[in-house]
């Protein structure tokens, strides 16, 4: 079965060599993995090394809070921090916490010995999925402690299809990892039937990441400056779609009063696509890329940049997130660690926050443009407004805690660990 993977992988890499001439992400995907051994080769063989891997952005939001309080407690260990996915790398290539941010490079026999001898990790930690069997299967050969964290697993992977031809070979690279923490009890009991049990459910170390976030002191100029005195209303949505902003601008357009203010960041930021959205809206608007031209007058403000969304919904009263009518939802947690109600599209099955949350009353799921205008004026009663504040603030209160749990297995039970 290696072989044929081995096979695999290989062709899929020289198949992205002439779909990189008219795809910018996979240029950027094939390019970046041209300077990733250069960029390896700052490291000592007598550094002490923790490598950890993210997939993409959402990953490392799921790492990061993991990587921060063990460089803080460790100060001498070097951290290697590697993406797979451009949207990840681009955008976190100089992480402060990182000794050494790079791609991860292709799952080839070489690649992985090439990358293991360079890095030479005393541990290994993945976040939330990625099974590279080659990568794995070194790791294990080499005895480097390995551990997967804030793990999702569903029934229809493959590691668990009965009639999968897979199967076997991808449950032998789950034999790599010394321990698995996951975020819920059903993926504990998945592995359970497949014979691991060296599993803890932790949670999702995201809650931490964005309370970590919310507790730090942003003051944001532009935000004191744009907010009128006399608002009692703001609405922030993020990481928006095209129907999703259709729905958010008819309400503008039709329904909103001079009290009520808006911010939105759309998830695609092309000057042609920011234009077309600023031209939709007929109430006074203000690019954020332009807000030195800011005259107080303003109801709108469009976030035309990156970076700023985690920390604009402490300004919202409600806030509503994107992508609920195309692939699924962006992160909701940003907006309810700051006791924020929420609005979303209705694809979100797989997100298992979002189905809490719901649940609890916390968030509300929009199908068009009556549901948005519905949930708008329920909101604006202030006793219910004030409860289910509360009830996004406690559900990421009462889930936090899963960075303590895997710091304090790796302190109980790799003893060199200590500086």
């Amino acid at each position: 079965m290696y072989f044929l993977y081995n096979i695999f992988v290989l062709v899929f890499g020289f198949l992205l060599i002439p779909i990189s001439f008219f795809n910018k992400k996979i240029k950027l995907f094939l390019n970046g993995r041209k300077d990733t051994f250069q960029q390896l080769s700052v490291l000592k063989k007598t550094d002490r090394v923790v490598w950890f891997h993210c997939a993409s952005l959402g990953e490392f939001e799921q790492g990061r809070p993991i990587i921060e309080t063990f460089k803080i407690e460790n100060p001498t260990f070097k951290i290697v921090l590697t993406f797979f996915s451009p949207s990840g790398y681009e955008i976190r290539q100089n992480y402060e916490f990182a000794d050494v941010i790079c791609y991860l490079p292709l799952d080839t026999k070489k690649n992985v010995n090439r990358f293991l001898d360079l890095v030479h990790p005393e541990i290994s930690i993945f976040v939330k999925y990625e099974f590279w069997p080659n990568i794995l299967k070194e790791l294990k050969n080499r005895n480097i402690n390995t551990l997967l964290v804030s793990a999702i697993f569903r029934k229809s992977q493959v590691f668990f299809k009965s009639n999968s031809f897979a199967k076997n070979f991808m449950r032998n690279s789950l034999k790599a990892f010394n321990h698995f923490f996951v975020q819920d009890i059903n993926s504990e009991k998945l592995l359970n039937t497949i014979g691991f049990n060296n599993v803890t459910v932790s949670g999702d170390t995201r809650f931490d990441s964005v309370s970590n976030i919310s507790k730090q002191d942003y003051t944001l100029d532009f935000m004191e400056k744009f907010l009128k005195n006399d608002t009692n209303f703001v609405l922030v949505a993020g990481s928006t779609w095209h129907q999703d902003e259709e729905i958010i601008i008819n309400y503008i357009n039709k329904y909103a009063t001079t009290e009520q203010q808006f911010i939105i960041a759309p998830h695609n930021i092309k000057p042609t696509e920011i234009k077309k959205l600023k031209n939709k809206i007929n109430k006074k608007t203000i690019l954020y890329s332009e807000f030195h031209l800011h005259k107080q007058e303003e109801q709108v403000l469009i976030l035309d940049t990156i970076g700023l969304l985690s920390k604009i919904y402490k300004h919202a009263t409600i806030a509503y997130i994107g992508g609920g009518f195309g692939n699924g939802i962006h992160n909701i947690l940003e907006a309810a660690t700051y006791g924020v109600p929420i609005l979303i599209g209705p694809k979100y099955d797989k997100f298992k926050e979002a189905v809490e949350l719901i649940d609890k009353k916390g968030c509300f799921v929009i199908n068009n443009e009556k549901d948005f205008i519905d949930n708008i004026l329920f909101l604006k009663n202030p006793k219910l407004l004030k409860n289910t504040s509360e009830i996004t603030l406690n559900y990421v209160n009462d889930n936090i805690g899963a960075t303590k749990c895997i710091l304090s297995y790796i302190k109980k039970n790799m003893t060199n660990f200590t500086t």
